[in-house]
């Protein structure tokens, strides 16, 4: 036998190390070549590890949540046969016994199994059982009367809890403690109970999202400024499109958002920029690549959308359902996950009135469109008189960075793409 020291290999220029996410395999597993051992996280992506060998797992990094650095030993495999492995480091100690786990049974060592030709061992006496403890009914240390202490039993709650005003626990008393304490023990017929409180251990791509939202909010000064646009013009111009698009996506109001930031950024290169705090250096780009943030089962990703300014309405369709679909299932590319510029978020249905999202550092704004509703608004008619009509409105929020980015400018910048949104015509316009 042989054991093979699998060390964490390079896994993405200037990674030092990388968190692991999930294991595939526990101390005793048989893994076979190619399959997969682990799930290692780094800042841009999350990593499957595959095992080089075939063989037992004797030796595991850490748990979930642990840091391994590069190059480090991740597994220990022990594998049959003789020949070259790598071994771990000379000061690493190795377990010369190998630890089986078996359900229900205490941990054997490999050199503790009998042989075959052992003799019967004798029978085991059967042990005594453990004396319990008798229950304590704190209900028999209290007074009370018989109808309150049926009407305690019945709604399971232990009156040696209760806290009586006077000699005796009466109903009001117990009135009082199913409306204050939360009646501990009680379950009214067709309720259902109460979870219990579940520690989630704050890994992987929750931990990322916690860092880099922390240190988003540490150094950035935000300020959100919301501007409310008649949407129903557009609204019209998207249903037309999509009754006859063939066989192109169906657009929703995403793409045509994103034209409209496009075709507004020349005006106010500040907003498509980054900060650099250390150099001191604000990078104001000519091309948008947009970030565009995507709920997934492992949490908040941002997939971008290379050199958006480039694409129509039809291939930023296209290109927002196939970035989000490999972000949801964990396919999506390093490069497609990095080079941001400018950031959009959206909670669709979900989008509330307004909201005052966090700028993805380094980046010195994000753009939040929220829910569309309708109302009546107050406007002209033709003949210059006032009339009410039924109109599609959304707010739209953006959070910049004041160290880039004065108010006036941001103000600006959102009533340029007010003019656009509420006139969509003139997002085809050359």
């Amino acid at each position: 036998m042989a054991r093979y020291s699998f060390r964490l290999p390079d896994i993405g220029e200037g990674i030092a190390e990388a968190e692991i996410v999930a294991w595939h395999v526990k101390i005793g597993d048989r893994i076979e070549e190619d399959a997969q051992l682990a799930d290692m996280m780094t800042d841009k992506a999350t990593v499957e590890m595959e095992s080089p060998v075939t063989g037992i797992v004797v030796e595991l990094a850490g748990d979930v949540g642990d840091m391994v650095s590069i190059g480090s030993t991740l597994a220990v495999i022990e594998t049959e046969g003789e020949g070259a492995v790598d071994e771990p480091p000379a000061d690493t100690p190795v377990e010369e016994e190998i630890v089986a786990e078996t359900p229900g049974a205490e941990e054997v060592s490999v050199a503790e199994v009998a042989p075959a030709s052992a003799p019967t061992p004798a029978p085991t006496p059967t042990p005594a059982p453990a004396p319990v403890a008798a229950a304590v009914d704190h209900s028999r240390a209290v007074l009370a009367s018989p109808a309150v202490r049926a009407r305690a039993k019945d709604i399971g709650v232990d009156l040696g809890q209760i806290h009586a005003e006077g000699d005796r626990i009466r109903h009001s008393d117990l009135d009082a403690f199913l409306r204050y304490s939360g009646g501990q023990g009680y379950h009214a017929p067709g309720a259902s109970r109460a979870r219990g409180d579940e520690p989630v251990k704050v890994i992987g791509m929750r931990r990322k999202i916690a860092e880099n939202m922390a240190a988003s909010k540490r150094a950035i000064p935000h300020f959100t400024y919301v501007e409310e646009m008649d949407v129903t013009a557009l609204e019209e111009m998207r249903a037309d499109l999509n009754a006859n698009r063939g066989g192109r996506p169906k657009l929703t109001m995403l793409p045509f958002l994103i034209v409209a930031i496009c075709r507004t950024i020349p005006q106010f290169p500040m907003i498509n920029a980054r900060y650099d705090d250390e150099g001191g250096v604000v990078t104001r780009y000519g091309a948008v690549h947009l970030g565009m943030a995507t709920q997934t089962d492992a949490g908040l990703m941002v997939p971008v959308i290379r050199d958006a300014q480039d694409k129509n309405v039809w291939q930023l369709a296209s290109e927002i359902t196939r970035l989000a679909e490999a972000a949801r299932t964990g396919k999506a590319k390093v490069e497609e996950l990095t080079g941001g510029t400018l950031t959009v978020t959206s909670l669709g249905p979900l989008g509330g009135i307004a909201t005052t999202p966090v700028i993805n550092r380094p980046e010195v704004a994000i753009i939040g469109p929220n829910k569309i509703v309708e109302r009546p608004v107050f406007a002209k008619n033709p003949q210059g008189g006032d009339e009410i009509r039924r109109a599609k409105l959304m707010n739209l929020s953006i959070s910049c960075d004041h160290r880039v980015v004065d108010g006036w400018d941001a103000a600006s910048y959102v009533q340029a793409l007010k003019k656009l949104i509420e006139t969509p015509v003139l997002l085809f316009a050359d």
